[in-house]
C-alpha cells in the first residue's frame, strides 16, 4: 500500500500540483497512518481523510492520531489542544 502511495507522490502528484487542503498532505497522511496503525485501521483513517479533502472543505491541520504529525502539533506552542492557531491575545481563532 505504501508503495502505491509513494508511486503517486513521485509520478502524478508533481503533475497535479499542491491540491490538498490539509497538513499533512493526504498522501503523507496515508503513509503515516499505515505505518502507525497498520493497513486496516491506517487505510480506514486515510480513506476518511481523502473523503474530507475536497474543494468545499476548509482544510487545516489534521494529524494522524498517535503519529509523529500529532506529536509535532502537540509540541507547537502556537496550536491549541484542537490544533487550531492561538491568537496572540490569548483567545482562540475560529
Amino acid at each position: 500500500m505504501i508503495g502505491l502511495v509513494t508511486a503517486y507522490q513521485f509520478t502524478l502528484s508533481p503533475l497535479l500540483g499542491p491540491r490538498c487542503r490539509y497538513w499533512p498532505s493526504c498522501s503523507r497522511y496515508t503513509v503515516e497512518a499505515i505505518r502507525v496503525h497498520g493497513p486496516f485501521k491506517g487505510g480506514w483513517l486515510a480513506v476518511r481523510r481523502i473523503v474530507r479533502c475536497h474543494p468545499g472543505s476548509a482544510g487545516g491541520i489534521d494529524p494522524v492520531p498517535g503519529g509523529p504529525s500529532e506529536q509535532l502539533c502537540r509540541e507547537d506552542d502556537e496550536l491549541d489542544e484542537n490544533f487550531h492557531c492561538r491568537r496572540h491575545d490569548g483567545h482562540h481563532q475560529r
